[in-house]
């Protein structure tokens, strides 16, 4: 696609504001506006309840962003990361049937961030999170889900653990293995390797090692953060210490999530036929094709090679399955309901290039959204 393709495919937006019901008479419109409406609005004012069914808030997600950290940009700013936003709200058209509005908010502080959306709360029903700098993005969204009733969850984070996860119960499937026997590297301590560190440990994987610029993080490491002190004393039970070097050595999954790059040497160190997943865009850490000497399977964030791990398996159908469940936060148990019923879609048809559905599968959310409304019921976070 060229330039032209590109530019012509934004221009002007791409996402516009349509009316549910038409207004072709005078009738329609006292009905809609005034003075119709403002026997709703006094409905409203004696029962605020009566706003989930008498307006689009209920079902309305907020897509957030600071422009901090915005693909592989970096910090951008908010009016540049517009386009983005924009492009998310399309997909959860798309893929959820859900409205979403875009926010690009001017200030990277987590408190104005909060209070201008505890404020914006009775314009929306659920709060996506998008492309928020680490570590910024922890005590946000934990600031947001306190200050907030209703479903918050960032993307970066939660969506990339729940699709990464989907695929390694999907690779493991394929071989044969079981994930409580696996000791996997986690290159990259930001958002998602964060996430995927918490979410393949609630899964009950054997062990993780995480990956940061300094090297394996281990509680006997000094000047770590709060996140990666917490991850310091409960990933690594293998007692590593070192760099990548040390970590693959005779590790059965690799998952990367930074920009490091990793000579092909290394894989040869790990277990017999491991699983790669090679994530970073658009350049993967390894080429998919030097992993496949090696790896028994191997997946990356693009759409141009087989197994493309993409968020898109996973954001559209938590959300609805949250607001139609009426939940007021999305759980653990959400996310790991979601990560089984995405791996459920593909179950007849997995092999090792195909270890999760197509992202433009239109199965995927549906199956998603009812796993994760059960979840929820199942939680007691509904109402």
């Amino acid at each position: 696609m060229s330039d032209d393709d590109i530019f012509g495919g934004h221009e002007g937006g791409k996402l516009s504001v349509s009316a549910t019901r038409p207004i072709t008479q005078a009738r329609d419109l006292s009905i809609a506006y005034t003075p119709g409406v403002a026997k709703v609005s006094r409905a409203i004012e004696q029962q605020p309840e009566l706003a989930k069914r008498y307006t689009w808030a209920d079902r309305l997600v907020a897509v957030v962003s600071d422009g901090t950290a915005v693909l592989g940009l970096g910090d951008i700013g908010a009016s540049a990361s517009l386009p983005v936003m924009e492009g998310k709200s399309v997909l959860f058209k798309t893929f959820a049937g859900l409205d979403s509005i875009p926010l690009v908010l001017d200030t990277s502080d987590v408190d104005e961030i909060v209070e201008t959306l505890v404020r914006l709360r009775p314009s929306f029903g659920a709060v996506n999170l998008e492309d928020v700098s680490a570590p910024r993005c922890f005590e946000l969204e934990d600031k947001l889900k306190e200050a907030l009733d209703c479903p918050v969850m960032h993307d970066d984070q939660h969506g990339t653990a729940i699709v990464v996860l989907a695929a390694l119960r999907g690779a493991n499937l394929v071989a044969g293995r079981n994930i409580a026997d696996q000791r996997v590297v986690i290159s990259g301590a930001g958002a998602a390797g964060v996430a995927c560190a918490k979410i393949l440990q609630a899964a009950g994987v054997g062990d993780v090692t995480m990956l940061d610029s300094r090297g394996i993080i281990h509680a006997g490491r000094d000047n770590l953060n709060a996140i990666k002190a917490e991850l310091a004393e409960t990933t690594n039970t293998a007692g590593l210490r070192g760099g990548i070097d040390e970590a693959m050595a005779g590790a059965d999954v690799f998952i990367g999530l930074s920009s490091a790059t990793i000579d092909e040497n290394l894989l040869s160190t790990m277990a017999p036929e491991p699983i790669v997943f090679a994530l970073s865009n658009p350049d993967p850490e390894v080429h998919p094709e030097v992993a496949a000497k090696y790896a028994s399977v191997v997946a990356t964030g693009r759409s141009d090679f087989p197994n493309q791990i993409n968020n898109v398996l996973a954001f559209p159908g938590v959300f609805r399955g949250a607001l139609d469940a009426g939940a007021r936060a999305i759980t653990e148990n959400m996310k790991l309901a979601a990560a089984e019923a995405i791996v459920s879609v593909a179950a007849d048809e997995l092999s090792a290039d195909r270890i999760v559905p197509s992202p433009l599968d239109p199965r995927v959310a549906d199956e998603v959204a009812t796993a994760v409304a059960k979840a929820a019921e199942d939680d007691d976070v509904v109402g």
